[in-house]
This record gives structure tokens, C-alpha cells and sequence, in this order.
């Protein structure tokens, strides 16, 4: 397993919300979260080796959300 960060706009309750679905449908995440007080809006990642940060990045996209990796 391995952890990886991103830099996001995720910044609510109701962000969270839109991209719960998306995230929990990646099969290889096994948690995540947001810090949305930090203010670079942190998103933890812990998924299998087989997920890449890019996956991660085009499904938040998709939702309308940017992510940086950091």
C-alpha cells in the first residue's frame, strides 16, 4: 500500500459529497480523506500499488475538481 497526497478544491461538506462516489468506485483505494482546513485542501490517498496518481487526478476532473500531487 502506499500513500499519496494531492493539492485539491475540494473545500466543503457538499465537495466531499460529489466526490465520494467517484473515489470510493476506484477499486484500489483503501482510504482517503480531505483536510479541508488546510489550506491547500489535502487530499490523502492509501490505495494499492496498481492505482496511479493519475487516475486519481482524472477522476476528480471528471467531477469538476483539480488535484496537484505534492
Amino acid at each position: 500500500m502506499e500513500t499519496l497526497k494531492f493539492k485539491t478544491n475540494i473545500n466543503c461538506g457538499g465537495c466531499i459529497a460529489t466526490v465520494t462516489p467517484a473515489l470510493d468506485g476506484l477499486k484500489d483505494i483503501q482510504h482517503w480523506e480531505v483536510d479541508t482546513a488546510n489550506p491547500d485542501k489535502i487530499l490523502t490517498v492509501k490505495a494499492d500499488a496498481n492505482l496511479t496518481a493519475g487516475q486519481i487526478i482524472d477522476t476528480l476532473k471528471q467531477k469538476g475538481y483539480k488535484a496537484e500531487k505534492v
